[in-house]
């Protein structure tokens, strides 16, 4: 492959970048600095270590980590090493993490020692320290290596350290062959989704898919050689990886990673780091925009911000332009099943198109919308967008029945989500097919009452549920989260939704809470509001 030809897989875009970027800043930690040529040698070595741990081509390696340069050099280390990796999600209890390890076969695991207070090895010990297997967790019988990035190791597993030192022993040449044997229509990664209506499914995409896609989000998005991307998205989930660590391989930018989010850290990281690249979904830039300390902070240096969801005010925009400067706020919308981007607004594009529409689709990609019939339905209309196109994942792992449900046999990938297009072909997505109820009669779009609802000067962070109702068969229920000093009741932001809103939209009940339960990935946990009553 030449110095300027584009990478296909992922190992040959670590070497590729470590040639091409050399000496510039790749990774930022604290105090921890890594030059692009520094973590090719890095991931060389990790994928040493995977060589000397007998993981073999297609092999399943789940890494257990928060956002650190140990993920990022872990995770490409086995990857480079002919792996397929599996992210697991931090949130996770023991015994929902042994389920992914378990279901996938997975041979290797890093994990990272005390993370949030809680001990990730000691709780994997309590949900799999039991079984027929002989290796480190018998309940775990695939998994022959368990490698604790940080801190001790109980018997059985390894320390970071002892792993590199054994891969020491393996010949380049042996490591090199492993990293080139990798072809881009093999898989990549399995990522699960989020399981926020149901049992998580692991989602199959291959190399090939993972490259073109964010080489495209990145040339759309204007990531630049030399900026500086504070990756606050979890690294389990497709976008903080792919969005972050290979769009930054691919540009050249310097990744900042941040294990936990709270906005005085990301404030502390964007002044002293001089952040100039932010993803992450609505509130967080809300809270950054409303944190007191903001004035104490220089956020000068944020010049691209990229944002997502159903409900992207144009206030908050407004905000991100105004109030910080930032030239560039663009909206996309895009899934795990497929490779995690499907449209994008375009730099260029007016502020109400970026706030009421997450764009058009990536190049290659197709977008419709239809009816429960299957037919497609004109402009303007609602109906569950469906996709087409290179990125679609290859199926869901050993679930060929899923699999079937989701994607059509002429390759229309089944969203579950509800949006419009309009004349342009920009997407708004109004819903989850799933959070769709019926008020007497009328088609009731959570989403869309939402979007009215945050236009609300006192309200910070909105989500609508359908609740039962005698009459009406089901109403609308908010769950609001108010300006600090807000003086708002229920009756009062009831009052309001009348005069903007057709009648069988307006919420019935009102419920103000301190904040939205959200998953790592920023999506409402719409079940758990239900049970809240």
């Amino acid at each position: 492959m030449g110095e300027h030809a584009a990478p296909r897989t992922v190992p040959r875009l670590v070497r590729w970048a470590a040639r091409r970027y050399g000496t510039a800043e790749a990774v930022a930690e604290g105090r921890g600095r890594l030059t692009y040529a520094a973590l090719g040698e890095r991931v060389d070595q990790a994928a040493a270590g995977c060589v000397a741990a007998g993981v073999r081509p297609g092999d399943r390696v789940a890494v257990w980590a928060p956002n650190t340069t140990d993920w990022i050099v872990c995770a490409l280390g086995a990857v480079s090493a002919g792996a397929v990796l599996v992210p697991v999600n931090t949130r996770f209890k023991g015994a929902e993490a042994a389920e992914v390890l378990r279901r996938t076969r997975a041979t290797a695991l890093f994990v990272t020692g005390t993370f949030l207070g809680a001990s990730y090895v000691a709780s994997l010990r309590r949900a799999a320290g039991e079984g027929p297997g002989r290796g480190p967790l018998p309940g775990l019988p695939h998994l022959r290596e368990v490698v604790v990035l940080s801190g001790d190791a109980p018997e059985g597993f390894r320390t970071w350290k002892e792993f590199l030192t054994a891969g020491a022993r393996v010949p380049s040449s042996a490591v090199r062959a492993a990293a080139d044997a990798v072809r881009p229509e093999d898989p990549s990664d399995i990522t699960f989704t989020s399981g926020t209506t149901g049992h998580p499914k692991g989602v199959v995409i291959t190399h090939g898919q993972t490259l073109r896609v964010y080489a495209q989000w990145s040339e759309l998005a204007g990531l630049e050689r030399g900026d500086r991307y504070l990756i606050v998205n979890p690294f389990f989930h497709t976008f903080g990886y792919k969005g972050g660590v290979i769009a930054c391989l691919l540009r050249g930018a310097t990744m900042v990673p941040q294990p936990v989010f709270t906005a005085e850290t990301a404030l502390a990281n964007i002044a002293a780091e001089r952040v100039s690249v932010l993803p992450g979904p609505p509130t967080l830039h809300q809270s950054i925009l409303d944190h007191p300390a903001r004035g104490a902070h220089d956020l000068s240096t944020l010049r691209l911000v990229v944002t997502g969801a159903a409900v992207v005010p144009l206030e908050l925009v407004r905000r991100l332009r105004c109030e910080l400067g930032v030239a560039t706020v663009l909206t996309a919308y895009g899934l795990t099943e497929a490779s995690g981007t499907v449209t994008m607004c375009r730099r260029g594009d007016p502020p109400d198109v970026i706030a009421r529409t997450s764009g058009r689709p990536l190049p290659g990609t197709e977008v419709k919308v239809t009816a429960p019939d299957g037919r497609e339905v004109p402009a303007g209309t609602p109906g569950e967008v469906l996709v087409r196109g290179y990125h679609v994942m290859s199926g869901y792992f050993e679930d060929p029945d899923a699999t079937a449900r989701a994607v059509t046999r002429d390759g229309w990938l089944r969203t579950g989500d509800i949006g419009v297009l309009d004349e342009h072909g920009n997407l708004r997505i109004t819903d989850r097919v799933k959070d769709m109820f019926v008020v007497g009669g009328f088609n009731a779009y959570p989403a869309e009452i939402e979007r009215m609802l945050a236009r609300h000067p006192d309200i910070t962070d909105v989500a609508v549920v359908g609740v039962p109702d005698p009459r009406l068969g089901e109403v609308a229920k908010a769950y609001a989260v108010r300006r600090r000093g807000a003086p708002l009741t229920a009756d009062d932001l009831i009052a309001w939704a009348r005069r903007e809103m057709a009648n069988y939209k307006v919420p019935r009940q009102v419920e103000f809470v301190a904040e939205l339960p959200r998953n790592a990935s920023g999506k409402v946990l719409k079940a758990r509001l239900r049970t809240l009553g």
